[in-house]
């Protein structure tokens, strides 16, 4: 199970036009799962290099770890 909600994840987070996605938006690849296992699902999915956190400061996204220099555009937002 977790194996294809990762998947669908990644499907979803690659087919969607915008570079970094909230929470609440990669579970709508797996809508069927509860918050909490998502939450681990998605972990996991970092925790494997597949995604990758991004932080404004005061809202945690998510994105594929090719997507742009984070450090650049947080530098850019100070």
């Amino acid at each position: 199970m977790s194996e294809d909600a990762k998947n669908r994840i990644m499907e979803f987070v690659k087919t969607q036009k915008k570079s970094k996605l909230y929470f609440n938006d990669l579970c709508k690849a797996v809508p069927e799962i509860k918050m909490m296992q998502a939450k681990k699902i998605i972990n996991e999915l970092v925790n494997e290099g597949k995604l990758k956190y991004w932080s404004s400061g005061s809202t945690t996204m998510y994105m594929l770890p090719s997507e742009g220099d984070v450090e650049k555009e947080e530098k850019g937002m100070a």
